[in-house]
């Protein structure tokens, strides 16, 4: 079975507080795009889960959310036989795209079709946020307001065929450090979630990105300033917006004619490996 793992952009994240247990609350806008990964299952006789993938520094043990997502649903569902997983990597590592999440995610679907179990979506959602807060998201993907620690979803209009600018600099990010490091007092403005749905709604590129905002910039980009310099760039380059996803490092700029979206890639590609044109989908 052959499987593609979408990725994700934040269109907005706000931190609205923080649980006993340590989890931040969350308001977001998640968008996936067409930026994936593939995924090749293949049933085994015997009990155990390999993993390939194509990336020498990826884990291919129980340290991989891959692993992870496949030794949950076979314990959650007694599947007796294993499965081969071939990981091939295009997503961004460590970038902020939930590359490791939409992997879990797409093997909880895959998995349910492979051993033919029959669960839904809501099933394997309620799984999924026991490997990570993305994963549920991922499961069904789209366009969808995320709060809670991401496991409260709400469906929200297509947001698709956008056109946008991904740029991803030459460094990972550590979620959690990201997170460790966000001091709520220090947020002096919240995002301005409703007004970036109304936006999308309307197809109002401009109201969208007026109101773009990602909380998480103010403890990544005081580590690593080149994340403002490319946002910077994109405006210069004609973007209508420009904002780091999640925890980062990745930034993407939002654009309204692929001319200028063009033009932008082939600027930052001069300067970065990773970078792609792409649409909301």
């Amino acid at each position: 079975m052959l499987l593609r793992a979408y990725a994700k952009v934040n269109i907005g994240l706000d931190v609205v507080g923080k649980r006993e247990d340590g989890y931040h609350i969350l308001r977001m806008i998640m968008q996936t795009v067409d930026i994936y990964d593939e995924i090749e299952l293949e049933k085994l006789e015997e009990n155990e889960i390999k993993i390939k993938c194509n990336l020498p520094y990826i884990p291919t043990d129980s340290r991989n959310l891959v692993y992870k997502a496949a030794e949950l649903f076979k314990n959650k569902y007694n599947i007796k036989m294993g499965v081969l997983i071939d990981v091939k990597k295009n997503i961004p590592v460590a970038a902020g795209m939930a590359g490791g999440s939409t992997d879990a995610a797409a093997i909880l679907k895959g998995l349910n079709k492979l051993f033919s179990v029959g669960a839904s979506n809501q099933e394997l959602m309620e799984l999924g946020v026991k490997i990570g807060a993305d994963v549920p998201y991922c499961i069904d993907g789209g366009t969808a307001l995320c709060e809670g620690i991401g496991e409260e979803i709400t469906k929200l209009p297509d947001f698709n065929n956008i056109i946008l600018v991904v740029v991803k600099p030459p460094f990972g990010v550590s979620t959690k450090a990201v997170y460790n490091n966000l001091d709520l007092s220090k947020i002096r403005r919240h995002v301005g979630i409703n007004n970036i749905i109304k936006g999308m709604e309307r197809r109002d590129l401009k109201l969208v990105c007026y109101n773009m905002k990602n909380v998480l910039e103010n403890v990544t980009i005081k580590q690593y300033p080149v994340i403002k310099a490319i946002k910077n760039d994109m405006i210069v380059l004609g973007a209508q917006g420009a904002l780091m996803s999640g925890s980062g490092p990745t930034v993407f700029g939002i654009f309204d004619n692929m001319l200028s979206a063009q033009k932008c890639f082939e600027f930052m590609k001069k300067r970065y490996n990773d970078v792609f044109i792409t649409r909301t989908i």
